[in-house]
C-alpha cells in the first residue's frame, strides 16, 4: 500500500486495508461512529439489557413446555458459543446441542466441547460433514481465489441448525454472535456465509464431485420459509449482557476446567491457516485489526494494548510450517499446488453469481412483513 494512502483510526485500530473506510476530522473511522449508534438499538450491555433477556427466556420457556427441547444452540467449541451454553444452564432452558464437525476440529475443541456439554448434562448431536465433498467444495473456494474462505464451514454450520431445530420442533435458535468483540467487522472484506447461490457457482465451476449430502439452505427458505413461515428466529443473548470475553473465559476455566486457545478461533485448524496466513498473505487483510478494534469500542482493551499485540508476528515459522503441511495433506494437494494458490490472482465473491441483488428486496419485503404483524419475526436482536 502507498504509504501516503495509509491511515490508521485515532480511537480503534481499523486502518486503509479496508478499501471502504472513512474518516472524520478528527481522525475516527466510521466503524467507531457505527458502532456508537448501536448502544440502546442492537446492544443492550446493562440493566436494560437484562430486562429484555429476561422477557426473552420467558417467551422460550412457555414456547417450549411440554416439548424435549425448548431451543438450539450450535456449539463450535469457540469462547462466545461455550460460554453461552454454560448460561443457558443458568438460565433453566433445555437446548438440543449441535456441532458440526467439518472435519478441521482441534483436539482442544473437541476436549472443551465434551467438558461443557458434560458439565450442563446436555444432549449433544454431532453432525459429521461428508469429508470428500467438504474437501472438494473448500478446494473449489481456494481455486476460486476469494478472501471469504470460511464460507463452506460457517454455511454447513447455520443451514444445519436451521435443519435440526426444523426436525425437532425448535423455532429459537441460540447463537453465540456478539457485538461486544464482533460488532466492528469490514463488509469490503466478506461476503453473506448464507448465500448457497455464490457458494453453488463456486462450487460448480472449480469443483469436481457433485454435493450430495452437504447442508444448504436456499434464498427463499432462509428469508421467507423459515422466518414467517415457520415463525424460526435467531436469539443473540450477549448482545443482552456485559459480555466481557476474559472474564468469561474465566469463569469457564473455573467453572469446567474450559482450555482457552492461543488465537481467536483457534478450534477449527482450517479457520487459524485462514485467518493468520492465507488472509494477511494473499489479501492483506489483519483479522485481528476488526477484532481488537470491537474490544476497544466495548471497552475491553485499550488502543495501546491493541497496537502492541498488532507488532506480535501472526505465526511463528516453524508452526507455520507444519500447519501448511498438514493442510495440503488434508486437502489431498502438493506444496506446489499450494503456493500457486497464493500466488494466483486475487478474486472477490462478487465476482461470481451471488444473491445480492435478491437479497435487498428480502430485506425490504421483511421490514413490510413485520412492520404490517407488528412485530419481528425473524430475530430478536
Amino acid at each position: 500500500m502507498d504509504a501516503r494512502s495509509y491511515q490508521r483510526c485515532t480511537r480503534c485500530v481499523m486502518d486503509t486495508t479496508d478499501p471502504d473506510i472513512a474518516f472524520d476530522n478528527e481522525g475516527v473511522c466510521n466503524h467507531c461512529r457505527q458502532f456508537e449508534g448501536l448502544l440502546g438499538k442492537q446492544w443492550f450491555p446493562n440493566a436494560e439489557g437484562l430486562r429484555r433477556l429476561d422477557t426473552i427466556l420467558d417467551r422460550i420457556r412457555a414456547e417450549g413446555r411440554g416439548r424435549e427441547y425448548d431451543s438450539i444452540l450450535g456449539l463450535s467449541g469457540g469462547a462466545d458459543s461455550t460460554y453461552l451454553a454454560l448460561k443457558m444452564r443458568d438460565w433453566g432452558l433445555r437446548p438440543l446441542v449441535v456441532h458440526v464437525d467439518g472435519g478441521w476440529n482441534s483436539e482442544l475443541a473437541v476436549a472443551n466441547i465434551e467438558r461443557v456439554v458434560k458439565h450442563c448434562n446436555y444432549d449433544l448431536h454431532t453432525h459429521v460433514v461428508d469429508w470428500e465433498e467438504m474437501g472438494d467444495l473448500q478446494l473449489a473456494y481456494l481455486r476460486a481465489g476469494i478472501p471469504n474462505q470460511d464460507v463452506p464451514q460457517d454455511h454447513v454450520f447455520f443451514a444445519s441448525l436451521y435443519h435440526f431445530a426444523t426436525q425437532n420442533g425448535i423455532r429459537t435458535i441460540f447463537s453465540g454472535g456478539n457485538l461486544a468483540t464482533e460488532g466492528i467487522f469490514p463488509g469490503a472484506w466478506h461476503g453473506s456465509a448464507m448465500d448457497a447461490i455464490n457458494l453453488r457457482s463456486i462450487h460448480d465451476k472449480f469443483g469436481t464431485r457433485p454435493l450430495r449430502s452437504y447442508t444448504t439452505i436456499s434464498f427463499f427458505r432462509y428469508y421467507f420459509w423459515f422466518p414467517f413461515v415457520r415463525k424460526m428466529r435467531t436469539v443473540r443473548p450477549l448482545n443482552y449482557m456485559p459480555y466481557v470475553k476474559a472474564d468469561a473465559i474465566a469463569e469457564m476455566e473455573r467453572t469446567f476446567g474450559y482450555k482457552p486457545y492461543e488465537r481467536k478461533h483457534g478450534e477449527s485448524l482450517f479457520t487459524k491457516l485462514f485467518q493468520n496466513y492465507y488472509l494477511p498473505t494473499k489479501f492483506g487483510y489483519d483479522k485481528r485489526l476488526p477484532h481488537y478494534s470491537s474490544l476497544i469500542a466495548s471497552g475491553q482493551m485499550t488502543r495501546e494494548e491493541a497496537l502492541e499485540r498488532l507488532e506480535q508476528p501472526l505465526y511463528e515459522p516453524r508452526e507455520l510450517e507444519a500447519d501448511i503441511t498438514y493442510f495440503c495433506k488434508k486437502l489431498r494437494i502438493s506444496r506446489a499446488e499450494f503456493d500457486e494458490i497464493m500466488k494466483a490472482p486475487n478474486h472477490h465473491h462478487t465476482d461470481f453469481p451471488t444473491w445480492e441483488s435478491r437479497q435487498r428486496v428480502a430485506k425490504s419485503a421483511q421490514s413490510a412483513v413485520e412492520w404490517f404483524l407488528g412485530r419481528r419475526v425473524s430475530v430478536y436482536s
